[in-house]
Protein backbone atom coordinates (compact mmCIF):
# COMPACT_ATOMS: atom_id res chain seq x y z
CA UNK A 1 0.00 0.00 0.00
CA UNK A 2 1.25 3.40 -0.85
CA UNK A 3 0.33 6.45 1.17
CA UNK A 4 0.14 9.70 -0.73
CA UNK A 5 0.46 12.99 1.18
CA UNK A 6 -1.31 15.81 -0.62
CA UNK A 7 0.49 19.06 -0.15
CA UNK A 8 -1.96 21.97 0.16
CA UNK A 9 -1.86 25.49 1.58
CA UNK A 10 -3.60 24.20 4.67
CA UNK A 11 -1.02 21.51 5.29
CA UNK A 12 1.74 24.03 4.71
CA UNK A 13 0.32 26.24 7.45
CA UNK A 14 0.00 23.32 9.86
CA UNK A 15 3.55 22.16 9.18
CA UNK A 16 4.81 25.70 9.71
CA UNK A 17 3.15 25.94 13.11
CA UNK A 18 4.55 22.56 14.14
CA UNK A 19 8.04 23.52 12.98
CA UNK A 20 7.92 26.80 14.88
CA UNK A 21 6.79 25.00 18.03
CA UNK A 22 9.59 22.44 17.74
CA UNK A 23 12.08 25.26 17.15
CA UNK A 24 10.96 27.02 20.31
CA UNK A 25 11.33 23.82 22.33
CA UNK A 26 14.77 23.33 20.85
CA UNK A 27 15.73 26.90 21.75
CA UNK A 28 14.49 26.40 25.30
CA UNK A 29 16.71 23.37 25.71
CA UNK A 30 19.85 24.78 24.14
CA UNK A 31 19.64 28.54 24.46
CA UNK A 32 18.04 28.88 27.92
CA UNK A 33 19.56 26.25 30.24
CA UNK A 34 18.20 25.75 33.73
CA UNK A 35 20.26 27.64 36.33
CA UNK A 36 20.97 25.76 39.57
CA UNK A 37 21.02 27.49 42.95
CA UNK A 38 24.03 25.35 43.78
CA UNK A 39 22.36 23.80 46.83
CA UNK A 40 20.83 20.33 47.00
CA UNK A 41 17.51 19.56 48.64
CA UNK A 42 18.90 16.76 50.81
CA UNK A 43 22.32 16.17 52.37
CA UNK A 44 23.54 13.16 54.34
CA UNK A 45 26.60 13.93 56.46
CA UNK A 46 28.36 12.41 59.49
CA UNK A 47 28.05 14.29 62.76
CA UNK A 48 30.90 16.68 63.62
CA UNK A 49 31.76 17.00 59.94
CA UNK A 50 31.13 20.32 58.23
CA UNK A 51 29.10 20.76 55.03
CA UNK A 52 29.64 23.94 53.06
CA UNK A 53 26.59 25.53 51.41
CA UNK A 54 27.43 28.03 48.68
CA UNK A 55 24.45 29.55 46.82
CA UNK A 56 25.03 30.62 43.23
CA UNK A 57 22.58 33.54 43.34
CA UNK A 58 23.15 36.92 44.92
CA UNK A 59 20.80 39.37 46.55
CA UNK A 60 20.55 42.37 48.79
CA UNK A 61 20.68 40.31 51.98
CA UNK A 62 20.50 36.69 53.13
CA UNK A 63 19.18 34.56 55.95
CA UNK A 64 19.71 30.94 56.97
CA UNK A 65 17.16 29.57 59.44
CA UNK A 66 16.68 26.34 61.33
CA UNK A 67 13.03 25.29 61.26
CA UNK A 68 11.85 23.83 64.55
CA UNK A 69 8.49 22.18 65.15
CA UNK A 70 6.11 24.26 67.23
CA UNK A 71 8.84 26.80 67.84
CA UNK A 72 9.99 29.95 66.15
CA UNK A 73 12.67 29.47 63.51
CA UNK A 74 16.16 30.27 64.78
CA UNK A 75 18.46 32.37 62.62
CA UNK A 76 21.74 30.58 61.90
CA UNK A 77 23.49 33.14 59.72
CA UNK A 78 22.95 36.27 57.67
CA UNK A 79 25.90 35.60 55.36
CA UNK A 80 25.50 34.36 51.79
CA UNK A 81 27.55 31.21 52.39
CA UNK A 82 26.92 28.94 55.34
CA UNK A 83 28.76 25.94 56.78
CA UNK A 84 26.49 23.49 58.53
CA UNK A 85 27.87 21.55 61.49
CA UNK A 86 26.04 19.44 64.07
CA UNK A 87 27.10 17.44 67.08
CA UNK A 88 24.01 15.23 67.29
CA UNK A 89 22.39 12.93 64.76
CA UNK A 90 18.94 13.67 63.36
CA UNK A 91 17.18 15.61 60.60
CA UNK A 92 17.68 19.37 60.47
CA UNK A 93 15.35 21.36 58.24
CA UNK A 94 16.99 24.53 56.95
CA UNK A 95 15.46 27.47 55.13
CA UNK A 96 17.61 29.74 53.01
CA UNK A 97 16.13 33.05 51.90
CA UNK A 98 17.48 35.69 49.55
CA UNK A 99 15.92 39.10 50.11
CA UNK A 100 16.05 41.05 46.88
CA UNK A 101 13.70 43.58 45.28
CA UNK A 102 14.04 41.95 41.85
CA UNK A 103 14.74 38.27 42.47
CA UNK A 104 13.70 37.09 45.95
CA UNK A 105 14.14 33.38 46.63
CA UNK A 106 13.37 30.80 49.29
CA UNK A 107 14.99 27.37 49.31
CA UNK A 108 14.35 24.60 51.84
CA UNK A 109 16.67 21.68 52.46
CA UNK A 110 17.10 18.79 54.87
CA UNK A 111 20.37 17.89 56.56
CA UNK A 112 20.38 14.25 57.66
CA UNK A 113 23.15 13.93 60.26
CA UNK A 114 24.23 10.34 60.84
CA UNK A 115 26.77 8.57 63.00
CA UNK A 116 30.33 8.34 61.71
CA UNK A 117 31.32 4.98 60.20
CA UNK A 118 34.38 4.74 62.46
CA UNK A 119 34.03 6.10 65.98
CA UNK A 120 35.88 9.38 66.50
CA UNK A 121 38.87 9.45 68.81
CA UNK A 122 38.75 11.92 71.70
CA UNK A 123 42.50 12.48 71.37
CA UNK A 124 44.77 14.54 69.11
CA UNK A 125 44.91 12.99 65.66
CA UNK A 126 47.29 15.13 63.63
CA UNK A 127 50.03 17.74 64.08
CA UNK A 128 50.15 20.31 61.27
CA UNK A 129 52.98 22.59 62.41
CA UNK A 130 55.87 22.45 64.85
CA UNK A 131 57.90 25.66 65.02
CA UNK A 132 59.63 26.02 68.38
CA UNK A 133 61.62 29.03 69.49
CA UNK A 134 65.15 28.37 70.82
CA UNK A 135 65.20 26.61 74.16
CA UNK A 136 67.06 24.13 76.36
CA UNK A 137 64.72 21.26 75.45
CA UNK A 138 64.56 22.01 71.72
CA UNK A 139 66.14 19.27 69.58
CA UNK A 140 65.47 16.89 72.49
CA UNK A 141 61.66 16.94 72.91
CA UNK A 142 61.25 15.53 70.30
CA UNK A 143 64.76 14.41 69.45
CA UNK A 144 66.39 15.77 66.32
CA UNK A 145 68.52 13.33 64.31
CA UNK A 146 70.99 14.58 61.72
CA UNK A 147 69.19 14.96 58.41
CA UNK A 148 65.71 15.39 59.86
CA UNK A 149 63.51 17.80 57.89
CA UNK A 150 60.71 19.98 59.17
CA UNK A 151 58.23 17.32 58.10
CA UNK A 152 60.22 14.67 59.99
CA UNK A 153 59.99 16.76 63.15
CA UNK A 154 56.25 17.26 62.65
CA UNK A 155 55.83 13.49 62.39
CA UNK A 156 57.86 12.99 65.58
CA UNK A 157 55.77 15.62 67.34
CA UNK A 158 52.60 13.90 66.19
CA UNK A 159 53.87 10.55 67.46
CA UNK A 160 54.58 12.18 70.82
CA UNK A 161 51.21 13.80 71.55
CA UNK A 162 48.62 11.98 69.42
CA UNK A 163 46.33 9.33 70.84
CA UNK A 164 47.27 8.29 74.36
CA UNK A 165 51.04 8.62 73.87
CA UNK A 166 51.48 11.57 76.25
CA UNK A 167 55.16 12.33 75.51
CA UNK A 168 56.31 15.90 76.19
CA UNK A 169 57.00 18.30 73.33
CA UNK A 170 58.79 21.58 74.09
CA UNK A 171 57.83 24.83 72.36
CA UNK A 172 60.96 26.69 73.46
CA UNK A 173 61.05 30.32 74.56
CA UNK A 174 58.48 33.02 73.78
CA UNK A 175 56.49 32.50 70.57
CA UNK A 176 57.43 28.89 69.79
CA UNK A 177 54.31 26.97 68.76
CA UNK A 178 52.66 23.86 67.42
CA UNK A 179 49.31 23.36 65.67
CA UNK A 180 47.21 20.21 65.89
CA UNK A 181 43.76 18.84 65.21
CA UNK A 182 41.43 15.91 65.81
CA UNK A 183 39.84 13.47 63.35
CA UNK A 184 36.71 15.64 63.43
CA UNK A 185 35.69 19.21 64.15
CA UNK A 186 35.57 20.11 67.85
CA UNK A 187 32.07 21.49 68.29
CA UNK A 188 31.54 24.80 70.05
CA UNK A 189 28.96 23.79 72.65
CA UNK A 190 27.57 26.86 74.34
CA UNK A 191 28.45 27.18 78.00
CA UNK A 192 30.72 24.12 78.07
CA UNK A 193 34.44 23.45 77.92
CA UNK A 194 35.17 21.98 74.50
CA UNK A 195 38.70 20.55 74.67
CA UNK A 196 41.62 20.12 77.05
CA UNK A 197 45.40 20.29 76.63
CA UNK A 198 47.86 18.47 78.87
CA UNK A 199 51.28 19.79 79.90
CA UNK A 200 53.70 19.19 82.76
CA UNK A 201 52.80 21.99 85.17
CA UNK A 202 52.91 21.22 88.89
CA UNK A 203 52.43 23.00 92.20
CA UNK A 204 55.22 23.45 94.72
CA UNK A 205 54.97 21.53 97.99
CA UNK A 206 54.79 24.84 99.84
CA UNK A 207 53.69 28.26 98.65
CA UNK A 208 56.17 30.91 99.88
CA UNK A 209 53.69 33.70 99.10
CA UNK A 210 50.32 32.91 100.69
CA UNK A 211 48.70 35.90 99.02
CA UNK A 212 49.61 34.74 95.50
CA UNK A 213 47.83 32.14 93.37
CA UNK A 214 49.11 28.59 93.60
CA UNK A 215 52.52 28.27 92.08
CA UNK A 216 55.33 25.91 91.25
CA UNK A 217 56.13 25.23 87.62
CA UNK A 218 53.63 27.08 85.48
CA UNK A 219 54.76 27.79 81.92
CA UNK A 220 51.55 29.05 80.31
CA UNK A 221 50.93 28.83 76.59
CA UNK A 222 48.35 30.91 74.78
CA UNK A 223 45.77 28.89 72.84
CA UNK A 224 44.37 29.84 69.45
CA UNK A 225 41.72 28.17 67.28
CA UNK A 226 40.79 28.20 63.61
CA UNK A 227 37.80 26.85 61.67
CA UNK A 228 38.45 25.18 58.32
CA UNK A 229 36.37 27.64 56.32
CA UNK A 230 37.61 26.53 52.89
CA UNK A 231 37.11 22.87 53.89
CA UNK A 232 40.45 21.65 52.51
CA UNK A 233 41.71 20.05 55.74
CA UNK A 234 44.72 22.35 56.07
CA UNK A 235 45.39 25.41 58.27
CA UNK A 236 46.42 27.51 55.29
CA UNK A 237 44.06 30.43 54.63
CA UNK A 238 42.12 30.36 57.90
CA UNK A 239 42.19 33.21 60.38
CA UNK A 240 43.44 32.27 63.84
CA UNK A 241 41.57 33.49 66.91
CA UNK A 242 43.02 33.76 70.40
CA UNK A 243 41.09 32.29 73.29
CA UNK A 244 40.87 35.19 75.72
CA UNK A 245 42.05 33.78 79.05
CA UNK A 246 42.08 35.47 82.44
CA UNK A 247 44.95 37.81 81.51
CA UNK A 248 43.78 38.91 78.06
CA UNK A 249 42.05 42.15 79.06
CA UNK A 250 44.58 43.24 81.70
CA UNK A 251 46.58 46.41 81.00
CA UNK A 252 49.92 44.70 81.62
CA UNK A 253 49.27 42.18 78.85
CA UNK A 254 51.07 43.21 75.65
CA UNK A 255 49.30 42.65 72.33
CA UNK A 256 51.18 42.36 69.02
CA UNK A 257 54.42 41.58 70.81
CA UNK A 258 57.10 40.65 68.27
CA UNK A 259 60.43 38.94 68.89
CA UNK A 260 63.35 37.96 66.68
CA UNK A 261 65.92 35.31 67.56
CA UNK A 262 69.30 35.30 65.82
CA UNK A 263 71.01 31.98 65.11
CA UNK A 264 74.47 31.77 66.72
CA UNK A 265 77.54 31.15 64.58
CA UNK A 266 78.79 27.53 64.65
CA UNK A 267 82.17 28.69 66.01
CA UNK A 268 80.75 31.14 68.55
CA UNK A 269 82.94 31.48 71.65
CA UNK A 270 80.86 31.00 74.85
CA UNK A 271 80.75 33.69 77.53
CA UNK A 272 80.18 31.95 80.90
CA UNK A 273 78.29 33.90 83.52
CA UNK A 274 80.69 35.11 86.26
CA UNK A 275 78.09 34.74 89.03
CA UNK A 276 76.10 31.65 88.08
CA UNK A 277 78.28 28.68 87.22
CA UNK A 278 75.41 26.76 85.66
CA UNK A 279 75.18 29.33 82.81
CA UNK A 280 77.82 28.25 80.30
CA UNK A 281 77.02 30.91 77.70
CA UNK A 282 75.24 34.13 78.68
CA UNK A 283 75.32 35.51 75.12
CA UNK A 284 74.26 32.33 73.36
CA UNK A 285 71.20 33.24 71.22
CA UNK A 286 70.46 36.95 70.88
CA UNK A 287 66.91 38.24 70.72
CA UNK A 288 65.26 41.63 70.29
CA UNK A 289 61.64 42.78 70.40
CA UNK A 290 59.46 45.50 68.94
CA UNK A 291 59.23 46.88 72.50
CA UNK A 292 62.88 47.98 72.35
CA UNK A 293 64.13 45.21 74.64
CA UNK A 294 67.07 42.92 73.94
CA UNK A 295 68.58 39.88 75.59
CA UNK A 296 69.79 36.31 75.15
CA UNK A 297 68.62 32.78 75.52
CA UNK A 298 71.31 31.46 77.87
CA UNK A 299 72.92 28.08 77.54
CA UNK A 300 73.29 26.02 80.70
CA UNK A 301 75.40 23.05 81.77
CA UNK A 302 72.37 20.79 82.10
CA UNK A 303 71.64 20.73 78.36
CA UNK A 304 74.59 20.76 75.97
CA UNK A 305 72.83 20.26 72.62
CA UNK A 306 72.18 23.27 70.31
CA UNK A 307 69.10 25.23 71.40
CA UNK A 308 68.29 26.67 67.95
CA UNK A 309 66.04 24.27 65.92
CA UNK A 310 68.58 22.37 63.81
CA UNK A 311 66.18 21.58 60.96
CA UNK A 312 65.48 25.27 60.32
CA UNK A 313 67.93 26.79 57.84
CA UNK A 314 66.96 30.43 58.39
CA UNK A 315 69.36 32.51 60.47
CA UNK A 316 66.45 34.31 62.13
CA UNK A 317 63.23 33.23 63.77
CA UNK A 318 60.42 35.74 64.21
CA UNK A 319 57.28 35.25 66.30
CA UNK A 320 54.39 37.59 67.07
CA UNK A 321 51.48 37.35 69.47
CA UNK A 322 50.27 38.27 72.93
CA UNK A 323 52.76 38.41 75.80
CA UNK A 324 51.62 37.87 79.37
CA UNK A 325 53.10 39.53 82.44
CA UNK A 326 55.97 37.45 83.84
CA UNK A 327 54.78 34.98 86.48
CA UNK A 328 58.13 33.89 88.01
CA UNK A 329 59.52 35.24 91.26
CA UNK A 330 62.88 34.61 92.92
CA UNK A 331 61.44 33.73 96.32
CA UNK A 332 64.86 32.82 97.73
CA UNK A 333 66.43 36.08 96.61
CA UNK A 334 69.59 34.42 95.38
CA UNK A 335 68.34 32.67 92.25
CA UNK A 336 68.11 29.26 93.90
CA UNK A 337 64.33 29.02 94.27
CA UNK A 338 62.01 30.41 91.60
CA UNK A 339 58.24 29.95 91.76
CA UNK A 340 56.12 30.36 88.65
CA UNK A 341 52.61 31.29 89.75
CA UNK A 342 49.63 30.07 87.74
CA UNK A 343 47.09 32.31 86.02
CA UNK A 344 43.33 32.09 86.49
CA UNK A 345 42.22 30.21 83.38
CA UNK A 346 42.61 29.85 79.64
CA UNK A 347 46.24 28.75 79.21
CA UNK A 348 47.98 25.47 78.44
CA UNK A 349 50.63 24.10 80.82
CA UNK A 350 49.37 26.59 83.39
CA UNK A 351 48.02 24.27 86.10
CA UNK A 352 48.49 20.57 86.85
CA UNK A 353 46.48 18.42 84.47
CA UNK A 354 44.08 17.22 87.16
CA UNK A 355 43.03 20.85 87.69
CA UNK A 356 42.65 21.49 83.96
CA UNK A 357 39.01 22.48 83.36
CA UNK A 358 39.49 22.82 79.62
CA UNK A 359 39.04 25.49 76.99
CA UNK A 360 35.87 27.05 75.63
CA UNK A 361 35.75 28.04 71.95
CA UNK A 362 33.33 30.78 73.00
CA UNK A 363 36.36 32.69 74.35
CA UNK A 364 37.61 33.30 70.79
CA UNK A 365 38.45 36.89 69.84
CA UNK A 366 39.84 38.38 66.65
CA UNK A 367 43.03 40.44 66.33
CA UNK A 368 41.15 43.53 67.53
CA UNK A 369 39.72 41.81 70.60
CA UNK A 370 36.21 41.43 69.20
CA UNK A 371 34.24 38.30 70.10
CA UNK A 372 33.97 35.72 67.30
CA UNK A 373 31.19 33.15 67.13
CA UNK A 374 32.73 29.99 65.65
CA UNK A 375 30.74 26.79 65.02
CA UNK A 376 33.78 24.75 66.05
CA UNK A 377 37.53 24.38 65.79
CA UNK A 378 39.40 22.26 63.25
CA UNK A 379 42.85 23.53 64.18
CA UNK A 380 44.31 24.41 67.58
CA UNK A 381 47.58 26.24 68.17
CA UNK A 382 49.58 26.70 71.38
CA UNK A 383 52.52 29.08 71.82
CA UNK A 384 54.75 30.07 74.73
CA UNK A 385 53.37 33.28 76.20
CA UNK A 386 56.24 34.48 78.41
CA UNK A 387 59.71 35.88 77.79
CA UNK A 388 61.47 35.32 81.09
CA UNK A 389 64.45 33.54 82.60
CA UNK A 390 64.23 31.67 85.90
CA UNK A 391 67.73 31.03 87.18
CA UNK A 392 68.84 27.39 87.01
CA UNK A 393 65.38 26.49 85.64
CA UNK A 394 66.26 28.35 82.45
CA UNK A 395 63.89 30.09 80.08
CA UNK A 396 60.15 29.59 80.44
CA UNK A 397 58.95 27.21 77.74
CA UNK A 398 55.50 25.71 77.34
CA UNK A 399 55.41 21.91 77.11
CA UNK A 400 52.55 19.90 75.62
CA UNK A 401 51.90 16.19 76.14
CA UNK A 402 48.46 15.69 74.61
CA UNK A 403 44.89 16.87 74.38
CA UNK A 404 41.33 15.67 73.89
CA UNK A 405 37.87 16.65 72.77
CA UNK A 406 35.75 16.84 75.91
CA UNK A 407 32.57 16.06 73.96
CA UNK A 408 33.79 12.60 72.92
CA UNK A 409 33.60 9.98 75.68
CA UNK A 410 36.72 8.01 76.47
CA UNK A 411 36.06 4.39 75.57
CA UNK A 412 38.19 1.38 76.54
CA UNK A 413 41.21 1.07 74.26
CA UNK A 414 40.40 4.43 72.59
CA UNK A 415 43.38 5.75 70.69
Amino acid sequence: MKIIFEHTKKTTLILGIISAFLFLISCDETEIPLVSLGIENVYIIPRMQAQGLYPAFTGERYEWRLSRKEKKDSILSTEKNYIFLAQDTGKYHLIFEIFDSNNPLIHELDMHVVNEQVAYSPYIHKVYEYKPAPGQFVNCLPEYVLGDTENDMIVKTQESISGTNQVLVSLGAYGGYLSFGFDHTVINVKGESDFSIDGNAFYAASNPNPDAPKGGSSEPGIVMVAFDKNQNGKPDEEEWYELAGSEYYKTETIKKYKIKYIKPEPDKIPTPDPYYSFITDSSYIAWETNQGTKGHVYKNKFHNQPYYPLWIESDELVFEGTKLLNNAFDEAGDGSYFVQYSYGFGYADNKPNKFNVGFNIEWAVDKNGNHVDLPGADFIRVYTSLNQYCGWLGETSTEISGGRDLHIPILPFAH
